[in-house]
């Protein structure tokens, strides 16, 4: 379980910084589902690192608030499956 939350953790790092990126050069942005898709699916580690490290999202209650959810619940999760 551990390889697959890290391994989702940096696909949504690097969807955050590759969003940002395409947001600083007014291009087509990627979908703000696929965003929290990444980040519910296992990756909401890297999303929270991603938005304080590109500053980016963090002015969205939609991100700001669910991401930091997301996290305490899959931090949880991982924590009652790896103590079984």
């Amino acid at each position: 379980m551990l390889p697959y939350l890290a391994a989702m953790s940096a696909l949504s790092f690097a969807l955050m910084g590759w969003d940002k990126q395409l947001a600083r050069r007014r291009r087509f942005r990627l979908p703000e589902a696929l965003l929290l898709t990444a980040a519910a699916l296992g990756g909401s580690a890297g999303a929270g690192l991603g938005m304080l490290a590109f500053h980016h999202k963090t002015r969205k209650p939609l991100f700001y608030l669910s991401v930091p959810i997301l996290f305490l619940l899959q931090t949880a999760a991982a924590a009652y499956f790896c103590s079984r």
